[in-house]
């Protein structure tokens, strides 16, 4: 399985947003990163040689392509989020008290109805 220690923070965002979008261009992901196109055209050569997206051309412009996670790149981000959740379960155990995890525990509903609102 792929491991997210081995991409940058960048490449990490990447996956995260070819998820949400399922198939995004190049240049919608550069906005989304807030980076230049060149350096996002940069990541996704990268990407593709580690077998994480694949790109498809697009039916309607044969000038523009689609990009999409490759099995091997919903592996990386279900070990992303994996890693990123034993992360906060091991620091939330090693910091903090009783009382403050009851509470933490009380406004996870509340935090998932912001996360949701749209």
């Amino acid at each position: 399985m792929p491991s997210a220690a081995g991409s940058s923070m960048t490449e990490i965002e990447t996956v995260g947003h070819i998820a949400r979008h399922r198939q995004i261009q190049p240049t919608e992901l550069a906005t989304l990163a807030r980076i230049t196109p060149q350096s996002m055209s940069q990541i996704l050569t990268a990407m593709e040689k580690t077998g994480i997206i694949k790109k498809t051309p697009s039916t309607e412009d044969k000038r523009k392509v689609y990009i999409s996670l490759s099995p091997a790149g919903r592996e990386l981000l279900e070990q992303t989020r994996y890693e990123r959740d034993e992360w906060l379960k091991k620091m939330i155990d090693a910091t903090l008290t009783k009382e403050e995890t009851d509470i933490l525990a009380k406004a996870i509903p509340i935090l998932n109805k912001l996360a949701t609102n749209k």
